[in-house]
């Protein structure tokens, strides 16, 4: 794996607003894709997440949602350090660094032949911003990868706001840096005991698909705030 920096990633800063996150580049506010996500989830979404919380109860709920956050956070801090070449120490029975190690034994280390960063800053001129996972040649393909934890196996039906997010950030990345990532990489693991690995890979029509769908959510969230405002 080659760490290739040929892109100069803009740096911004980011705050939470109303319970949204907003990026600050240029001096231009924009909100995040995961807030845009959130804000145009669909009715069936929002019902599903509220029978979750009725059925195991709020403190519970808060409390799976909690450790998730947590172990998901130190996940990612071990795939950005292995990405930039600044691995730590074995951190043993961490289960956030043995889901990053079967991440990167499993697939990082057998497909990810270039890396052009990680946990960097991408933007839409006046239409949103984010942070992507990482950015590079996978499987022999310009690509955006997301690293994701789970509780349990997914199905691919159930991951649609995941394909959203690396389709978000592949349109914003070929328009400001001229690329033409086609391919979005959606890596999965759950923790010990079951330990699984899955890998969910959208590219060429199917991302582009994505990419329309992603804008027409841009513009119903515009229409949902212009509305509040």
């Amino acid at each position: 794996m080659k760490l290739n920096t040929r892109f100069n990633y803009q740096k911004s800063q980011s705050s939470m607003v109303s319970g949204s996150r907003i990026y600050d580049i240029n001096g231009e506010k924009l909100p995040s894709v995961t807030t845009i996500l959130r804000a145009t989830e669909s009715e069936e979404k929002k019902e599903s997440l509220r029978l979750w919380r009725r059925k195991i109860g709020d403190t519970a709920a808060d409390e799976i949602m909690k450790k998730s956050s947590t172990r998901g956070t130190k996940m990612h801090k071990h795939l950005e350090e292995y990405l930039i070449g600044q691995t730590k120490m074995d951190l043993g029975s961490d289960d956030s660094y043995i889901m990053s190690q079967k991440i990167i034994n499993e697939s990082l280390k057998i497909k990810l032949s270039e890396v052009w960063g990680s946990e960097v800053n991408l933007f839409y001129p006046k239409k949103y911003a984010g942070t992507a996972d990482a950015i590079g040649v996978y499987d022999g393909m310009e690509s955006i990868l997301d690293f994701k934890q789970s509780n349990k196996t997914k199905r691919k039906e159930w991951i649609t706001d995941y394909f959203y997010q690396v389709a978000a950030y592949s349109l914003a990345h070929n328009y400001i840096h001229k690329t033409n990532i086609t391919q979005g990489v959606i890596l999965i693991c759950t923790p010990p005991p079951l330990l699984e690995f899955q890998e969910f890979v959208i590219k060429n029509e199917e991302l582009a698909n994505y990419q329309h769908l992603f804008i027409d959510k841009v513009r119903q969230y515009n229409k949902l705030i212009n509305h509040v405002l």
